[in-house]
């Protein structure tokens, strides 16, 4: 049986933050001999009111390391969900044996998801993909506060404390301090403002009666000369090629190994021989 934790035991903060905050300061801080009792309960024994205790005996440091993060612009509330998602996940995990308190070891599961809810939803284009833009962002909005603009120094001070180039520090400051346009005018726009939004300058390439020309000949032009170079295959061949890559239904290797009454190894060399028929004319037409 997994150690799986009961979807309703996500505490989840709802429209009434502050009824929320008192509900979780309300509940007892447990000492070590407790948490270590819990621990075990749930560890060895699968106990699943145990680590029930254990998730709302922390919901109260989750909301300390959320209010961490008030500076991105999101809803403390989905912070603070977001963490408990993380709590949990170290409740699941964590080792009582191992000899250190549950709030050392779930720390990390909770800055965890609380960072891929903002690299989620802090920017509509994601500001930071890679392991090391990650580290710029957690880390470089505070060195901002502290500095402001970034000198040159600054910058290599920054990208040998972070281990990255200091190309990487000027990148994400710029990504930082730029901000997201709306595609479409407000509703409620003048002529002269709505005339300014991007979708009123910004070019459509692919709306270019040209190219649509270009794309609809070349679409027209495979597939003639594929259906050319179907036609140059034997019965068999064009048959297998048809049931495994045109039809909706794609068959399988042993469907048409039962069906010409050959081995699926067998359907494989056919298929593999008609596709490199098919490359060579579709070359030559």
């Amino acid at each position: 049986m997994s150690k799986a934790l009961a979807p309703a035991f996500v505490a989840v903060p709802g429209a009434d933050l502050n009824r929320y905050l008192s509900a979780v300061n309300s509940v007892a801080i447990l000492s070590a001999d407790e948490e270590r009792a819990l621990a075990e309960r749930y560890y060895y024994n699968e106990d699943v009111d145990a680590a029930r205790q254990l998730v709302l005996a922390h919901l109260r440091f989750v909301v300390h390391v959320a209010r961490g993060y008030n500076g991105y612009g999101l809803q403390l509330s989905d912070l603070v969900q977001e963490g408990n998602v993380g709590l949990m996940k170290a409740v699941k995990r964590f080792d009582p044996t191992m000899g250190v308190r549950l709030v050392s070891f779930a720390v990390h599961w909770i800055k965890a998801e609380i960072h891929e809810f903002i690299l989620r939803n802090w920017r509509i284009v994601k500001i930071a993909t890679t392991k090391s833009q990650r580290k710029l962002f957690f880390n470089l909005r505070s060195h901002k506060r502290r500095l402001g603009v970034l000198s040159g120094d600054e910058v290599n001070m920054i990208a040998t404390e972070l281990n990255v180039s200091p190309e990487d520090v000027r990148e994400m400051e710029g990504r930082l301090a730029a901000h997201d346009t709306a595609f479409d005018a407000p509703v409620d726009a003048d002529d002269e403002s709505a005339s300014q939004a991007p979708v009123y300058y910004l070019e459509d390439a692919s709306m270019d009666p040209a190219h649509q020309l270009e794309d609809a000949q070349w679409t027209d032009n495979t597939t003639d000369r594929l259906q050319l170079a179907m036609n140059s295959l034997d019965e068999r061949s064009r048959d297998i090629l048809q049931q495994r890559w045109f039809n909706d239904d794609k068959a399988t290797l042993h469907d048409l190994a039962a069906q010409y009454s050959v081995s699926a190894e067998r359907i494989r060399q056919l298929e593999a021989n008609a596709m490199k028929k098919i490359k060579l004319a579709m070359l030559e037409a």
